[in-house]
C-alpha cells in the first residue's frame, strides 16, 4: 500500500533543523525496586499535547516471584495510560476493575476526581521480561473534577498500518486517516512506530503538538542522528519526517492539543490549581476510605501508600 500519499515525507535537512523545538534526555528515576527514564516532565517542555507525564520502564527481567509491586495510591486531574510491549501487570482500581494489561494493548483509566489503583506482577508464574510506557495525560480544566473511568481496548482492535517498511499501531486519537478506539479526553495522538532500516515516516501535521520517543534503534531527523533514549518535540504546523537508522527502530509517536493552561503536579497529582492539590493530599492522609473521597480497590485493600512529607 501507498503511505497515506497526501503527507509530504520530506526529511528536513540543513536550516529545516529549526523544526526541532527540543531533545529532552530522559533521567533515571526508580520505581519498585527497577530503573525507569523518565522524559516529561522535563526542564524544557512540562507536556506535549495533554501528555505531562513519560516513563519508560524496562527492558528488565525479573526472577520468579519479582518483578512490579506498586501498592494502591491515588491520582486526580489525569488519565493513566498503561502500554506494554512485553510482561503482565495486574491492575486493580477502586472502580472494580480487575484485569490483567498484556502487550500491545490500551488501557486508559481517567482518576478525574479521583481514583486509587494498584499495579502488580501477582500471579505471575516463572521469570518474564517487563518492558512498556505508563504516561498520564492532564485533563481539561471542564473535566478535573468529572466521575473516574476506566476503558480498554485489545491489541486486536486497533488500527493497525502497513506498508513500504513500516508498521504503524495508533493506540490513542487519531492520525494517518485511522482513529483510535478509546475516547480520550482531549485531542491526542499516541502511536508505536515500528520502522525498517532507511524507512521513513511522515507525521500527522492536524496536531498542534508532536514528538516521537526512540525506544529501540535510532533515526535521523534534519541530518542529525538520535539514539534510543530521546525525546524529540517539533515546532507546530511544519510537515515532518522521521527515517530510521541502518538497525531500523522502534518510536513512540505522542501528542494532540496544547492544553488550556500549565498543570500543578505534586506526587500523583495533576491539578490546573494548587488548591486541588490541597483538598486531594489532605483527603488521602486522612485515610477515611468508607465515607471520603478516596476508597481502596477491592482485593487489594490492606495496604496503600502514604502521602509523602513534602
Amino acid at each position: 500500500m501507498s503511505w497515506n500519499p497526501a503527507l509530504d515525507p520530506t526529511i528536513p535537512m540543513g536550516d529545516e533543523v529549526d523544526r526541532i523545538e527540543a531533545v529532552i534526555i530522559p533521567r533515571a528515576r526508580d520505581l519498585g525496586g527497577f530503573e525507569v527514564r523518565r522524559a516529561l516532565p522535563s526542564a524544557q517542555r512540562q507536556m506535549v499535547g495533554p501528555f505531562i507525564f513519560f516513563d519508560q520502564f524496562g527492558p528488565a527481567e525479573f526472577l520468579t516471584g519479582k518483578g512490579i509491586d506498586v501498592r494502591p495510591h491515588p491520582h486526580i486531574g489525569l488519565a493513566t495510560v498503561t502500554y506494554l510491549m512485553s510482561g503482565r501487570i495486574h491492575h486493580r482500581d477502586s472502580l472494580g476493575t480487575d484485569a490483567w494489561i498484556t502487550p500491545g494493548e490500551v488501557n486508559l483509566m481517567v482518576a478525574g476526581q479521583g481514583i486509587t489503583h494498584s499495579e502488580r506482577s501477582d500471579g505471575v508464574t516463572g521469570p518474564q521480561t517487563m518492558f512498556g510506557l505508563q504516561t498520564w495525560l492532564a485533563l481539561p480544566q471542564d473535566q478535573e473534577d468529572a466521575p473516574a473511568a476506566f476503558a480498554n481496548a485489545a491489541a486486536a482492535d486497533l488500527p493497525l498500518l502497513e506498508g513500504e517498511g513500516k508498521q504503524v499501531r495508533l493506540i490513542l486519537g487519531h492520525g494517518w486517516g485511522e482513529r483510535a478506539p478509546v475516547v480520550t479526553p482531549s485531542e491526542t495522538l499516541y502511536a508505536d512506530a515500528l520502522l525498517a532500516p532507511g524507512a521513513a515516516l511522515p507525521l500527522p501535521d492536524d496536531h498542534e503538538d508532536r514528538g516521537v520517543y526512540v525506544l529501540t534503534g535510532a533515526i535521523t531527523v534534519a541530518g542529525q542522528d538520535f539514539a534510543a533514549g530521546r525525546m524529540l518535540v517539533f515546532r507546530p504546523g511544519d510537515r515532518i519526517s522521521v527515517r530510521a537508522g541502518v538497525e531500523g527502530a522502534r518510536m513512540m509517536v505522542l501528542g494532540g492539543a496544547t492544553m488550556d493552561g500549565p498543570r500543578h503536579i505534586w506526587w500523583n497529582f495533576v491539578a490546573s490549581s494548587k488548591d486541588r492539590i490541597d483538598a486531594a493530599r489532605e483527603a488521602w492522609r486522612a485515610g477515611d476510605w468508607r465515607h471520603g473521597r478516596f476508597t481502596l480497590p477491592a482485593g487489594d485493600d490492606a495496604e496503600f501508600i502514604p502521602a509523602p512529607e513534602r
